[in-house]
């Protein structure tokens, strides 16, 4: 069952305070400025699949903005997705300004400031993530936010209607099923990213990010190879090493740096499934790739700042919610 705010039982002089403390504590913290002309009316329907939250808010015009102020005051690194159903939806971040109709939809990200508004009624549904969850290098997603992402682009009228139906439909799903739902979101909207940053890329830019892609799909498809190297990597896709090691750096990684951060990010999102269907924390080492349980495990805490048995205890804790997504280069 969703988890609902709603001010309909909220006498109007508390109402702004208290869609204010609702908005925070579903998203991350921010300021909320509605006209005084009338009582403000809002509701927000919270369900969770995985390591996706999903809000559908239906609310009266407002203003939101998140500043550097309060970026400090809770450093929460997500990605955000907004959908618009009904109404207007202006996105603005990193320079860029969207404007959003229904069965349009923007990306924004929580690590820099932002504003939302929203001129007259409105319901739109929020899809929270990650940041890392797309597996996206930071360039690319500096450049995504604050993007119309539209009926022009042919994927989308696969995606919105998966994304419409998952927000309706999101407390029906059992957790293992909700699970991998959430990582088809992920694998969706990298896919249409990927599709509109090739579309607005230079040419010379546009050739790097499509040996770039092709060479992570490889690496995703050999994480469970111990002898997975940037030589092996190289060789496969004739080019030399020094050029693989360029592409990555571009980003602001390595090669190695970044199949050490997938086979963890792997590992953490075995760890945290349901007791009932996790594996032992040698099968993982294993399975992705690590040389020994021992190596894993001082990766593990090196990366993340515990070990996997600590990180198993946190997910149960949090109901399979993972302290972190991908650990750092």
């Amino acid at each position: 069952m969703p988890i609902v705010l709603s001010t309909d039982s909220v006498p109007p002089d508390d109402r702004l305070a208290y869609w204010h403390d609702a908005v925070r504590r579903t998203f991350v913290p921010l300021d909320v400025t509605v006209p005084k002309d009338r009582p403000f009316t809002g509701s927000v329907a919270t369900d969770l699949l995985g390591q996706l939250r999903i809000s559908t808010v239906d609310a009266d015009r407002e203003l939101v903005r998140r500043s550097k102020s309060l970026i400090t005051e809770s450093a929460n690194e997500y990605l955000l997705l907004n959908l618009q159903m009904r109404g207007t939806g202006v996105v603005v971040q990193d320079g860029r300004t969207a404007v959003l109709r229904p069965g349009e939809f923007a990306l924004y990200d929580t690590t820099r400031p932002y504003t939302l508004e929203h001129p007259e009624r409105f319901e739109t549904v929020v899809f929270q993530m990650p940041r890392q969850a797309l597996g996206m290098p930071e360039s690319d997603l500096r450049r995504i936010t604050g993007v119309t992402i539209g009926a022009e682009q042919d994927l989308t009228t696969l995606v919105v209607p998966f994304l419409s139906r998952l927000a309706a439909e999101a407390g029906t799903y059992s957790p293992e099923v909700g699970a991998l739902l959430a990582r088809n979101v992920g694998d969706l909207l990298f896919t249409v990213v990927t599709e509109r940053l090739g579309r607005d890329a230079a040419p010379t830019d546009a050739g790097r990010q499509a040996l770039l892609l092709r060479v992570r799909h490889f690496i995703d498809a050999h994480l469970a190879d111990p002898a997975l190297s940037a030589e092996a990597i190289a060789a496969h896709h004739h080019i030399s090493v020094r050029h693989l090691q360029r592409l990555f750096q571009a980003d602001g990684t390595t090669v190695n740096g970044w199949i050490r951060s997938r086979r963890l990010e792997e590992s953490g999102r075995e760890l945290a499934r349901p007791r009932r269907t996790r594996p032992a924390v040698a099968a993982v080492a294993q399975r992705w790739g690590f040389v020994s349980p021992a190596h894993f495990s001082r990766a593990f805490r090196a990366a993340y700042g515990m070990s996997p048995r600590e990180w198993q205890a946190a997910a149960d804790e949090t109901g399979g919610h993972r302290p972190r997504l991908s650990p750092p280069d």
